[in-house]
């Protein structure tokens, strides 16, 4: 199975390198993943291609309009199942691990489509007018989706069947079980007055185990509480 990811967005090019490179790469190659891009200028209707207005009401910037962007993820959708539309938006639900897993496992159902608002944000309609979910990567803001979308097709994909090498590597590392990872440490043994736990050097698979556990909610303590407090501790 492939899955899709349908790109809508105003600037195409940014997204060539990261596709181009590593993993993503060769997912594309070995046809696990298809990500293709949609420009909402093709979608415009005057000879300028203009895609943003002054926003009703006054303020500063401008509002990208809703007619081209409508139009250009109807075409990005046409002809082929959708299983979810998402707006790349400071103001959507927080992009989580467990989102990512959501959106991993719906890949089976059809498309993700993903558009990407840029400027003070797109208007209000486009998202009740296409059933979409308005998607944040957290509380702060970018200049456009790209970034954002580019996100969140990393982090879906990885998840799939065949894209990592190490399949176990998706259960073992931060936020699979809302806790960090535990410290990963390789050689050598010691460096600049700084040495490996005897327990990782042991061999003792049940110690290693134990004490990775240990470390993984000692790290969530004290760096994320916010998660730590949703944690069901065993």
């Amino acid at each position: 199975m492939t899955a899709r990811f349908e790109v809508v967005t105003l600037f195409p090019r940014l997204f060539a390198s990261p596709l181009e490179e590593t993993v993503l790469a060769r997912a594309i190659r070995e046809g696990r993943i298809a990500v293709r891009l949609t420009d909402i200028r093709a979608f415009t209707f005057d000879a300028h291609a203009t895609v943003d207005d002054r926003p009703y009401g006054g303020g500063p910037g401008m509002v990208m309009k809703a007619e081209p962007l409508v139009r250009a993820v109807e075409a990005a959708s046409a002809g082929q199942p959708v299983s979810r539309v998402v707006v790349l938006s400071p103001s959507g639900r927080r992009f989580t691990q467990r989102v990512a897993e959501e959106y991993a496992a719906g890949c089976a159902q059809g498309a993700i489509v993903l558009v990407c608002g840029r400027y003070e944000g797109i208007d209000a309609r486009v998202p009740m007018i296409l059933g979409a979910e308005e998607l944040s990567l957290g509380d702060f803001v970018l200049t456009g989706g790209e970034l954002a979308a580019m996100a969140v097709i990393d982090a879906v994909s990885r998840l799939l069947p065949g894209v990592l090498g190490n399949e176990a590597s998706t259960h073992e590392e931060s936020l699979s079980d809302d806790l960090l990872e535990y410290p990963q440490l390789t050689r050598p043994p010691s460096y600049r007055g700084l040495s490996v736990p005897e327990v990782l050097l042991s061999g003792h698979h049940g110690q290693v185990k134990a004490w990775r556990a240990r470390q993984s909610r000692f790290r969530t303590r004290a760096r994320r509480p916010d998660l730590w407090a949703r944690h069901d501790e065993p």
